[in-house]
């Protein structure tokens, strides 16, 4: 089976030890298929982080302390002969398969430039409450509506990242729905509605306060995405977007609850 170099990225601040164990075994079971890369970003003081993450093989970088984006930017900055990127957070999943069946998506089209599949989200004790498998309608919504491409699920070509300048430092949030829309001009996305991660869900973690400026920051990188006429009164759907998110997560939220006083 042709194999292609994966460049997967993972940032963490070291103050999840075991879920990062988990998450980096997640990682090592994709080379039964695939050949990759782990760039392990944490910060200098993080010694148990770096240590164990090269247990597992990884290169570690040096967070910059600047942020979400500015620590996947110096990861992505390992680059070697790696041709993909892959993003995961410190508390995610890989699911058995997940970075081939990406790979090979990519592989199968020279055009696109993207590929994402569905994604489970899990509760802190890994078990399953949602999957996220939008397909097709991800990427219609994607400059409108809710993003519904989620990073750890995402494959990316290397080159066409690296050309549209990585991650934007300054954002917190939407980062990655940021590089999404400038890699529409790229090349085409593919999707698959099989998991291919898991996204880990702390049901009492997303306070109001950062899904507000979540959706905030979100709404003003979309705006700078749309042609000018339009910018002017996206406010007419942003804001419902806005409501239908909120609700969303405090519906998987409630679940997460529900699941975990039932066991």
């Amino acid at each position: 089976m042709p194999t292609s170099d994966v460049l997967v990225v993972l940032p963490t601040l070291g103050d999840r030890l075991e879920y990062l164990r988990l998450t980096l075994e997640s990682i090592a079971g994709q080379r039964e298929d695939i050949d990759l890369t782990v760039v392990v970003v944490a910060p200098e003081d993080a010694h148990e982080a770096r240590e164990l993450a090269v247990e597992f093989g990884a290169i570690v970088a040096d967070d910059p302390r600047e942020g979400i984006s500015a620590a996947t930017n110096r990861g992505l900055a390992a680059r070697t002969t790696e041709r993909y990127y892959a993003w995961v957070g410190d508390d995610d999943l890989l699911l058995p398969g997940g970075l081939a069946l990406l790979r090979d998506s990519l592989e199968r089209d020279p055009e696109a430039v993207l590929a994402f599949g569905g994604c489970d989200y899990i509760d802190p004790a890994g078990r399953t409450i949602g999957t996220s498998n939008a397909g097709a309608l991800a990427t219609l919504l994607l400059p409108w509506g809710p993003d519904l491409i989620p990073h750890p699920a995402t494959m990316i070509r290397l080159d066409a990242l690296e050309t549209i300048g990585g991650f934007d430092p300054t954002l917190r949030y939407a980062m990655d729905l940021d590089a999404f829309l400038s890699l529409r001009a790229q090349g085409r996305f593919v999707w698959t509605r099989r998991a291919v991660s898991a996204f880990r869900w702390h049901p009492d973690s997303l306070t109001v306060a950062n899904r507000l400026s979540s959706s905030i920051e979100a709404e003003g990188v979309k705006r700078r995405h749309l042609p000018p006429r339009l910018r002017r009164i996206s406010g007419l759907w942003h804001r419902p977007v806005r409501w239908a998110s909120a609700f969303a997560a405090g519906r998987v939220s409630a679940r997460a609850r529900k699941i975990g006083r039932q066991l």
